[in-house]
């Protein structure tokens, strides 16, 4: 997977954030009470996230209502997965990563493993 590019990873952030449909006005609307960018910079952004198949688009009335198909933690842990999948020793390169994690990360590291153990005997 790709990473998401600032302003594809912007405009994500906004769908992610609000958890509802959203319209391009007002992600532009909202983007702009930070910085300046035109409203036709976005709805190209976003239909190309439409296209890439992030979002789902529907008509409501004249605007298309857009919605995350992924969850912003499905996206970071495709983004963990692919860094993993660089190094060619998988078990070292978790090693390295959970010697980073906080306690509580590797806590709620634990309980994950423990969930998915769990699942797995099911």
């Amino acid at each position: 997977m790709r990473r998401l590019g600032d302003l594809e990873a912007e405009i994500m952030d906004r769908f992610w954030t609000w958890s509802r449909p959203a319209t391009v006005r007002e992600v532009v609307d909202d983007i702009n009470k930070t910085r300046p960018v035109a409203y036709t910079t976005v709805m190209t952004v976003t239909n190309i996230l439409y296209g890439k198949g992030w979002l789902l688009r529907g008509k409501q009335g004249r605007a298309w209502l857009y919605s995350p198909v992924r969850s912003r933690e499905a996206y970071a842990a495709a983004l963990m997965e692919d860094g993993l999948g660089e190094s060619k020793d998988r078990p070292a390169a978790l090693v390295h990563f959970v010697e980073n994690m906080s306690e509580d990360e590797v806590a709620a590291l634990r309980k994950a493993l423990r969930n998915v153990g769990r699942q797995a005997k099911s």
